[in-house]
């Protein structure tokens, strides 16, 4: 069973201007977010977005950050549909605000009732969007892909890359864009099996044969490119059943983009019960992290987005409340830490913005 196959009826929430405004047309409100905050304006707290906005990707645009989350209808014919796609708009990674959805109204491709998990990059000028067009036990999930001259979209649909039954990956979800040299790549799957494929020059096709870079178990790929490797970053374990979900990053490493990809243990992630090294798993406050995305910020700093649940209000009515999570990235040895002690941040430093760093604060290293 793959994590989407986990519940059947749960969703993510329409936004809003304000913490305490209603999420679904007033007929879902959030609990409101931690009254404390850091006192220093040099610190943020966990999440940096206090909504239901799971499967996250980030663009970096010049000095401005975007970011796109999983739309999901979670009960049919309950209320009005919640945005299509829900865009955020921040600063500093850390401030968001909502800038509207990535559509206006559903894809003409689309069969199902979920646009899920966006990946999302920028190629010749203008924005790409993916996304996974699926509903819980769908039998022949796809990408489907649309473009945008503005990252805050609208965007427009441009039809569907594959589909499950004609790429022969079943559970064809989660689709995260790789650009090299100006070739662009599409990495994608959930649990029986992470692709790659290499993608035509506008990106609305593809233009390789697939490869595969990690087995059965993973979903959620994210790939970077750091000092002579390439890091791919997954999620094992289930995402969607609140406080009793599993889930927990994991990441993996190659010389060349196609793999292999080895564990810190060496092992090849495309044999039989070989996994990722956990990165980041759940804490006391902040459970099941897990779904990332990964950006750089003006000075070089890595950065990871990723959605998880607080102890404590893991529901909102029928839908799971995975909020936004920031953490730092650093490198020891080659290999990413995430997190203190590997589990997700209180507190942190914000982002640098422009060439202006912020002081350092006594935080963990």
């Amino acid at each position: 069973m793959n994590r989407r196959e986990l519940l059947t009826a749960a969703g993510v929430a329409c936004f809003g201007t304000g913490h305490s405004e209603a999420t679904m047309s007033g007929s879902v409100r959030e609990n409101s977010p931690d009254s404390s905050r850091p006192q220093s304006p040099d610190t943020y707290r966990n999440p940096v977005y206090d909504r239901v906005f799971p499967d996250p990707d980030v663009l970096r645009v010049g000095s401005t950050y975007y970011a796109y989350g999983t739309y999901h209808p979670w009960k049919p014919g309950v209320g009005p549909e919640r945005q299509l796609v829900p865009v955020l708009r921040s600063p500093d990674l850390v401030n968001w605000e909502p800038v509207g959805p990535a559509f206006a109204g559903d894809p003409e491709w689309s069969q199902y009732r979920g646009l899920w998990a966006p990946g999302v990059g920028r190629l010749d000028g203008r924005v790409l969007l993916y996304y996974s067009d699926s509903e819980f036990g769908a039998d022949n999930p796809g990408i489907g892909v649309a473009t945008a001259p503005d990252p805050a979209g609208p965007f427009r649909p441009r039809g569907g890359l594959f589909r499950s039954e004609g790429i022969g990956v079943p559970n064809s979800i989660d689709p995260m864009l790789f650009v090299r040299d100006g070739t662009p790549y599409l990495f994608w799957g959930s649990h029986r099996g992470i692709y790659g494929i290499r993608l035509a020059a506008d990106g609305l096709s593809t233009a390789g044969e697939k490869f595969r870079i990690a087995g059965r178990g993973v979903e959620a790929p994210y790939v970077v490119e750091r000092d002579g490797y390439f890091y791919f970053f997954g999620s094992r374990g289930t995402c969607c059943a609140g406080a009793k979900s599993t889930y927990y990053l994991v990441v993996g490493r190659a010389e060349k983009l196609r793999g292999p990809y080895r564990n810190r243990a060496g092992e090849r992630l495309t044999v039989a019960d070989a996994t990722g090294t956990t990165i980041l798993e759940g804490g006391e406050r902040f459970l099941a992290p897990g779904h990332c995305a990964v950006v750089r910020d003006e000075n070089g700093g890595w950065w990871m987005l990723y959605h998880a649940y607080e102890a404590g209000k893991p529901w909102i009515q029928d839908t799971p409340r995975r909020v936004l999570m920031l953490d730092r990235v650093r490198w020891r040895d080659g290999w990413p830490v995430v997190g203190e002690n590997g589990t997700p941040s209180l507190t942190g430093r914000i982002p640098p913005v422009g060439n202006r760093l912020r002081p350092r604060l006594t935080v963990p290293p």
